[in-house]
């Protein structure tokens, strides 16, 4: 069953029984992780994944392609999927026309979100463009099977045409046992603000019960005109509302998140993405759509869709997705530390207007000067370190590098002038949860901008 919480905040629940399949195709070949090589695990169109576990097994379904509404695959241990060959949502709500071709084969089925309500009782909310009012809008249907067929209700579950209508539904339970529904408004079709939007269900998730309360919109430059695809989750006592950002389409499609205290307010936004394409290094392209489950080992990962390299579709990856605090952090995105927030001992923050933020970090001159960085791994395990420098020594120039205060050799900075920074690269062995990485005098002098860990 999927629960959108951490199992670390809460009590597990009741496995429930695996249902017989007799519809697969052939199983895709293994592929390692994401955060190792940025390869897919599902290699073809499988957009705006979601996934739930019954039993052994995870589910995942995707937005409409290959002709059918819903398209899904099977795992048991969320790297080696196999696809399958029948529509999950063979036919759709009465209400629904799927005539809306945003693209080949596209008929404006997008986003699905499927969970348990009990025993051999499932639900799917889907986006379907509404005949009546021309909008997108979500529809509900059941099933008895994970993998359906799901007979759709013949009336939209949620549909404001006023607002531009309404995709991407996403399903919450939250600790208390209370189930809520989320989703966007379309705003961006219109010259409208795009919100989140949460509201309660009732415990079947087919009944919408309580007010509609609106979380966040798209107000940093990083989301462009819109934001979308919530997905809610529960670590350390808080709420984290991961969402989707900018445009689908292409490379500035991003994934962020809010983080709240409360269910209904007090959201407070990530002031950077959590994954873009310029966090994978370009191996991932526009990264959104996401879910969060936990896997066979007890741990998180993040569920996403990428674009291939030429653009055609988007695939589904997986990647280790860990904690700091209630903070999340994705193994294989980049995550960037400055150097003027880093501990420093014998070693001055300076201005420095090429630098990120403006600042640096110099005077990393005597014996006992430090940089000390403290960084998350989600997972324990080997991670690229990238340094951003300075060197105007004139010649190289290097500092003396420890990880978790056991000294782990040298960064090597060649000659680059002062205020002309550089990154070097090199690898670091981390232990999951929090490390520090420290910084201190080798031979001449080189001054720190930033470190990024991935």
């Amino acid at each position: 069953m999927k629960i959108r919480r951490s199992p670390w905040s809460v009590s597990g629940v009741a496995a429930i029984a695996a249902f017989g399949l007799t519809t697969a195709l052939t199983a895709l070949p293994v592929s390692p992780a994401v955060a190792v090589t940025g390869a897919p695990v599902i290699n073809q169109t499988f957009a705006d994944p979601d996934v739930m576990q019954v039993g052994n097994t995870y589910y995942a379904y995707a937005t409409n392609s290959n002709g059918r509404h819903i398209k899904w695959a099977t795992s048991t241990d969320l790297n080696t999927w196999t696809v399958q060959s029948s529509d999950a949502l063979p036919t759709l709500g009465s209400w629904a026309d799927g005539n809306w071709v945003f693209g080949p084969d596209d008929h404006g089925v997008w986003a699905p979100e499927v969970f348990s309500t009990g025993t051999n009782s499932f639900v799917m909310y889907y986006t379907a463009h509404d005949r009546a009012s021309d909008k997108q809008c979500i529809g509900a249907a059941t099933a008895t099977s994970p993998g359906g067929p799901f007979t759709p209700r013949n009336t939209t579950f949620v549909c404001t045409p006023e607002t531009g209508g309404v995709i991407d539904a996403s399903s919450f339970r939250d600790d208390d046992g209370k189930r809520y529904i989320l989703w966007k408004n379309d705003g961006n079709c219109c010259s409208q603000d795009t919100w989140l939007h949460i509201q309660s269900v009732s415990t079947d998730g087919l009944t919408r019960t309580g007010a509609i309360t609106q979380l966040v919109k798209q107000d940093k430059a990083f989301e462009g005109n819109l934001v979308e695809a919530p997905t809610m989750w529960k670590h350390g006592g808080r709420y984290v509302l991961l969402y989707s950002a900018n445009w689908f389409g292409g490379d500035p499609y991003a994934t962020s998140y809010a983080t709240s205290a409360s269910l209904l307010s007090g959201w407070s936004k990530a002031p950077a993405p959590l994954m873009t394409t310029d966090s994978f290094g370009g191996t991932v392209r526009g990264p959104g759509g996401q879910d969060v489950v936990t896997g066979p080992d007890g741990k998180d990962r993040i569920v996403f869709h990428g674009w291939d390299p030429t653009y055609t579709y988007r695939a589904m990856y997986v990647a280790d997705l860990g904690w700091d605090g209630s903070l999340p952090v994705v193994r294989g995105s980049k995550v960037k530390y400055q150097a003027e927030n880093a501990a420093l001992t014998h070693a001055e923050v300076r201005s420095a207007p090429n630098a990120g933020d403006g600042r640096a970090v110099g005077h990393i001159d005597f014996a006992d000067s430090t940089v000390t960085f403290t960084v998350t791994a989600p997972r324990t395990g080997t991670y690229r370190l990238y340094t951003r420098f300075g060197n105007g020594s004139g010649t190289t120039a290097t500092h003396q590098l420890a990880v978790n205060g056991v000294a782990a050799g040298v960064v090597t900075y060649p000659q680059t002038g002062w205020d002309n920074w550089t990154t070097v690269e090199r690898d670091v062995n981390l232990n999951e949860g929090r490390n520090t990485i420290t910084y201190g005098k080798g031979a001449n002098y080189a001054e720190l901008d930033l470190i990024e860990v991935a």
